[in-house]
């Protein structure tokens, strides 16, 4: 069982960016490369970024925790709502969002306990 935070790229909605690009960007400010441990695309692949075995890099105070960041700022689709149930809904004990471990953040933009605990109606799909 994994406890999950949810995130989102802040990118533009729609553009087609993938966990390499994450991990260019992130190596670019000089980090270790990806902090999360799966990105989902606009077309709801599930790519994987560090191994879940390694500690991530993606909430301080709360790298234990899976990071699972969606592709696109505050309009998602319908494939990568499909694609987050998939991952998180076979061994999930609680999914969060990065601002709610973060006050000064709004990301993943949408209600991820709401969406999570009340069966993954989605907020925010892209239209």
């Amino acid at each position: 069982m994994a406890e999950y935070i949810i995130h989102c790229s802040d990118a533009p909605n729609g553009r087609k960016d993938t966990a390499a690009d994450v991990h260019r960007w992130h190596k670019e400010r000089g980090w270790d490369g990806i902090g999360y441990h799966y990105f989902i695309t606009v077309d709801g692949h599930i790519e994987c970024g560090r191994p879940e075995y390694w500690v991530g890099a993606h909430c301080r105070g709360h790298n234990e925790k899976i990071g699972v960041c969606l592709a696109g700022k505050d309009k998602f689709t319908d494939c990568q709502q499909q694609a987050l149930k998939l991952l998180i809904n076979h061994n999930a004990t609680s999914v969060r969002g990065h601002y709610q471990y973060d006050k000064g953040k709004t990301c993943p933009n949408f209600d991820v306990e709401h969406w999570f605990y009340n069966g993954g109606d989605w907020p925010l799909l892209e239209k």
